[in-house]
């Protein structure tokens, strides 16, 4: 197998090319005629070709020296390229950012995230991936995202998670239920709730499930909706009721159309955080993003 052509090598031989010169090209290159001439030298022991003819003072390419030129600029204007998109990449503000987060934080979280980040990096391209948790784990152990506002993953050691906020899933209510004049709900009373949910595919909703066949109680699941507004909407107009984080239902909550009610004496929390592989050094930009989701979450 060939080794690679020496770019030092190539890049001499380019400058020689367009001078002509061997007093030219070491001045252009900074170096001495001799380095000059070695390099010429070496280029032709490696590729087995005479490249270029003495005329006088001025040198001329060979046939050989002609096709090589060819490949080398293109390889030189390559390595100019590759050079110019990782300074680009590195200046301040520029970049590209790929997140990956619920579509109930994308609505209620990442917005404010946003804004405090375009401060900083205005011309940051930034796109999102809505999802929920298992689809986003996914998408950051391929490679397709960089960064995931999820919930925390159970057994990934490829991942790292750093926690943000710890919220508490309670009953969402309309006014009008009778669960909202009661002070304590009888455990015998919420199987006979209908129960509208998320998505059954969502870790949220295994987490409940879990919670309440630990407590020896099934719920009826009437209506399975794949939005939160929807769903907030549904109990809104008395079609069941749900489980939810207030943070979630922050407005509803505050205008009475919604209350939430405890699930038990047992309260059932989640972690929520950042997740990025184990073995990711963050960027500038990155490290920013956590930093700001930690000060936006804080009252979560």
């Amino acid at each position: 197998m060939n080794e690679p052509l020496d770019s030092r090598q190539l890049r001499a031989f380019s400058v020689l090319a367009r001078t002509t010169s061997f007093t030219q090209t070491a001045r252009e290159l900074h170096l001495t005629q001799s380095g000059i001439s070695h390099s010429i030298k070496a280029l032709e022991r490696d590729t087995d070709c005479l490249l270029l003819n003495r005329v006088g003072k001025k040198v001329v390419l060979t046939q050989a020296g002609e096709q090589l030129l060819h490949h080398a600029e293109r390889i030189l204007r390559e390595m100019r390229s590759a050079r110019e998109s990782l300074e680009h990449l590195g200046k301040w503000g520029k970049g590209h950012l790929r997140l990956s987060a619920s579509t109930t934080a994308c609505q209620y979280i990442i917005p404010t995230v946003l804004r405090e980040f375009k401060k900083s990096f205005p011309e940051h391209n930034v796109t999102i991936e809505a999802s929920d948790t298992p689809a986003t784990i996914l998408a950051v152990l391929q490679g397709r995202v960089d960064l995931a506002l999820s919930l925390a993953p159970s057994n990934e050691p490829k991942l790292e998670f750093q926690e943000l906020f710890m919220d508490e899933l309670e009953f969402l209510i309309a006014p009008q239920h009778p669960w909202a004049n009661a002070n304590h709900i009888a455990r015998g009373e919420i199987p006979r709730q209908s129960f509208i949910h998320y998505s059954k595919n969502s870790l949220t909703f295994r987490l409940v499930e879990n919670y309440f066949q630990r407590e020896n109680i099934s719920l009826n699941t009437v209506i399975e909706v794949g939005s939160m507004e929807a769903t907030k909407e549904l109990v809104k107009l008395g079609l069941g009721v749900c489980i939810m984080a207030k943070w979630a239902a922050r407005k509803e909550l505050q205008e009475n159309s919604l209350l939430a009610v405890p699930l038990g004496r047992r309260k059932l929390v989640r972690s929520w955080g950042i997740l990025h592989l184990q073995a990711k050094r963050l960027s500038l930009a990155e490290a920013t993003f956590i930093k700001i989701c930690k000060a936006v979450t804080a009252g979560l």
